[in-house]
């Protein structure tokens, strides 16, 4: 994901919460927020969060208040979620642009898991496991990107943000003045 705010400086990252434990080097409020069961489920019941979803036996969700409020300021957000929160938000915002990017194949996501070093032999089959189900979602996106190679998935990626900017709704958002005094919504 960094790739892409790098590519287009002016998205926000929703930072999820979730209940699972750090792995090495990430940050507690930069790569995600780490909250205890009981508390997530305590916010869950308050109504706290936009969409939820149990992960690989870990929850997650995404924060209603912080979306709502980059919403009404007009910010595009990318929200980093499983099919399972996608269909939500959907759901809630059916103009949302919903983006499924999958691994070219169950052995290559295999190889990148193996090597990215993070996870034991049996978190990795238990996600294998997962992401053969999960691809059975991938007819509810809007978009698809096969990530084959990384910068041809990551200028489809942009290219797709790019053009839901150009969607009439966004453009009637962000520039009412043209349209005012027309007639048309």
């Amino acid at each position: 994901m960094t790739a892409l705010l790098d590519r287009q400086p002016d998205l926000r990252l929703s930072v999820s919460y979730t209940t699972r434990a750090p792995r090495p080097g990430e940050v507690d409020g930069r790569d995600y927020l780490f909250i205890g069961r009981n508390e997530f489920e305590r916010r869950r019941e308050a109504g706290e969060f936009l969409e939820w979803a149990e992960v690989h036996d870990n929850l997650y969700a995404t924060s209603r208040h912080w979306i709502e409020e980059r919403i009404a300021n007009g910010v595009d957000i990318v929200l980093e979620i499983d099919w399972q929160g996608a269909v939500q938000v959907q759901h809630l915002y059916p103009d949302a642009v919903c983006i499924f990017i999958v691994p070219p194949s169950i052995e290559a996501l295999r190889e990148r898991l193996t090597n990215r070093g993070q996870d034991g032999a049996e978190v990795i089959e238990q996600r294998l496991r997962a992401a053969e189900n999960e691809l059975a979602q991938a007819y509810r996106f809007e978009y698809v990107i096969i990530n084959q190679d990384f910068a041809s998935a990551l200028t489809s990626l942009s290219t797709v943000v790019d053009a839901a900017r150009l969607r009439y709704s966004r453009q009637l958002a962000r520039h009412p003045e043209i349209f005012a005094g027309l007639g048309i919504r």
